[in-house]
């Protein structure tokens, strides 16, 4: 047998931790998220009213209290049960149903719209796409300009040293699909449709060498924040080979080193089978691999 040691490899990205998305309403939030997609509210950090942290495995979605933002793409979700996850959301449906929420379940996967339109994948665990993720965040994916994709790739292999590959699919619709440790991407799909303008979401990653895409983004005037010894920021990904250096899509990434005080954090995850009326005790908490 011969073995592909490729499969392996990982990421100088180490880890995709969090997206954040912006919104009015946590009571709306808690029904979609937390009893509809059977998440965890994390117990100890953001437990008031103002801000939201959803674990998600090893991964969050992070909900602060301000107008909707909309993540021009899909979140793409490993939960155990898809036949859990479908019935609970058919149950907190009809109090959603003012909003933007829907979901439709298809041959292998649930996708599903948060109550302000956010789009969601869940797909069940498989070993030969997600690892060995049984709960967690495997991939975010975004709409970019036709004509993106090689540029995308490039910026992360040259300014992150994250491995990024090009993909053309069968209607020649063409795709960059970026590395994140070992279970986990950034898909950058080309799209012929309009783009709503950047609204300022974020997605939140951790890098091993932490200083050495800090200075090449410092030399070409991207870094937006330094935030403390351990974060900084950067929104505009740019096509390297034009001396022009034309910005080819909005994202702010905000960028940690694995020195800081929240990398590997351990996340409490529930298991949503539990209830008071059929609680067997010690089974509180999600069991599988995240």
């Amino acid at each position: 047998m011969i073995l592909d040691r490729a499969r392996d490899d990982t990421s100088n990205i180490v880890h995709l931790e969090h997206v954040n998305l912006t919104q009015p309403d946590q009571r709306l939030a808690t029904l979609f998220y937390i009893v509809g997609l059977q998440f965890t509210r994390d117990p100890y950090l953001m437990v008031g009213v103002n801000n939201m942290w959803v674990n998600i495995g090893r991964s969050q979605m992070h909900l602060p209290t301000r107008d909707a933002q909309r993540l021009r793409g899909t979140i793409g979700l490993v939960v155990p049960d898809l036949d859990l996850v479908e019935a609970s959301l058919a149950q907190v449906a009809p109090q959603l149903e003012a909003t933007e929420f829907g979901f439709e379940r298809q041959t292998d996967l649930i996708a599903a719209h948060c109550p302000w339109g956010n789009r969601f994948r869940l797909h069940a665990p498989d070993p030969e796409r997600w690892g060995q993720m049984q709960l967690g965040m495997a991939y975010v994916e975004f709409d970019v300009p036709t004509g993106a994709a090689i540029a995308i790739a490039d910026f992360y292999r040259t300014m992150l040293d994250a491995p990024a590959e090009v993909h053309r699919d069968g209607d020649g619709r063409r795709s960059a699909s970026v590395r994140v440790g070992a279970d986990q991407r950034l898909d950058f799909v080309e799209t012929n449709e309009p783009l709503a303008s950047y609204d300022g979401h974020h997605i939140q990653i951790y890098l091993a060498d932490f200083s050495g895409p800090y200075r090449r983004l410092k030399d070409c005037n991207l870094i937006t924040r330094d935030t403390d010894p351990h974060e900084w920021r950067f929104i505009d990904i740019v096509d390297l080979d034009s001396a022009a250096r034309p910005v080819v899509f909005q994202l702010e990434h905000e960028v940690r080193s694995m020195r800081h005080p929240l990398f590997g954090r351990p996340l409490v995850n529930r298991n949503p089978q539990q209830s008071n009326a059929a609680y067997i005790k010690g089974h509180d908490a999600f069991r599988g691999t995240i």
